[in-house]
């Protein structure tokens, strides 16, 4: 197995250990390679996000774990950038031009309603974060919160262009069942929706692991369905097991290659000396 970590976090942001403990783990797990991509800084106050005045030192850390692993691993440049509209995110090109990165993974865990721009809807984190940022920033509207985070998502697509989109589906995982079901008409057609925008730009969809291992949710992020239908539309697939520790590296990487193949799936993308190639499945 040809194993990689091309999302993954550390003492720069919400990760669990320092740079040079990933980097150590990394090789001993023999990875092939390895992308750092810190929650990018974003205009107020988080306790995930890593800080601006930590950027350029958070760079150079990269470019000094590069070379000392030059013999043992591939190491990249990269960042895990939130989207919010109205300019309350920062501009990808931006950061792509400051810090000189290798590529971006776009996400969104904040979601804004329009009609109140003031508030934003933390849909990650404690469960109970969920319900309460729905009634306060949508009404308690449930599906025009779920709307949003999708037009979001398609937004972030059409503007910002990041190399890979992370967790796309993520709006379900403390949802549980709770509002909405995934298959209602609705919602399938809302994912529709954002896959035909994905597939038109060429993006990266990843499949994340995280919520498995986690044991936050039964599947991964995107699902089996939507996997499926990425296969079906040719959208290009990558893996990521999104770790937040050295431990988890390769968490349930195997499992999300089995996945991906038995959807149909016969390749995946790989990140190679500033490109990414296509890799066959049965390869990795």
């Amino acid at each position: 197995m040809k194993y990689f970590s091309f999302h993954t976090h550390s003492h720069f942001c919400d990760g669990k250990a320092h740079m040079s403990e990933v980097c150590k783990k990394a090789a001993e797990l023999g990875l092939s390679a390895l992308g750092f991509s810190s929650h990018a800084p974003v205009p107020f106050s988080t306790k995930w996000a890593m800080k601006f005045e930590d950027a350029i030192e958070y760079r150079k850390a990269i470019a000094h774990y590069k070379d000392e692993y030059k013999n043992q691993l591939d190491i990249y440049a990269a960042l895990e950038a939130d989207y919010i509209p109205l300019g309350k995110s920062i501009n990808y090109d931006i950061w792509r031009q400051m810090l000189e990165l290798d590529y971006i993974i776009g996400s969104v865990h904040l979601v804004m309603n329009p009609e109140f721009p003031d508030d934003l809807w933390f849909l990650d984190g404690p469960s109970e974060n969920y319900e309460i940022g729905i009634n306060e920033c949508f009404g308690g509207d449930v599906k025009k919160a779920v709307r949003q985070y999708y037009h979001q998502i398609q937004e972030m697509v059409r503007t910002q262009k990041p190399d890979v989109i992370a967790h796309m589906d993520k709006v379900i995982m403390n949802n549980k069942g709770r509002f909405f079901r995934e298959e209602d008409k609705w919602y399938q057609e809302l994912v529709e929706q954002t896959l035909q925008v994905i597939a038109d730009s060429n993006t990266i969809i990843e499949v994340n692991t995280r919520g498995i291992y986690r044991g936050k949710y039964h599947t991964f992020f995107p699902n089996e369905k939507i996997i499926k239908r990425c296969v079906e539309l040719d959208i290009p697939l990558t893996i990521s097991v999104d770790a937040h520790h050295p431990d988890e590296l390769k968490k349930e990487f195997d499992h999300a290659v089995n996945v991906i193949k038995d959807q149909g799936g016969n390749s995946i993308l790989y990140f190679n000396q500033g490109q990414w190639e296509q890799l066959p499945i049965d390869g990795v």
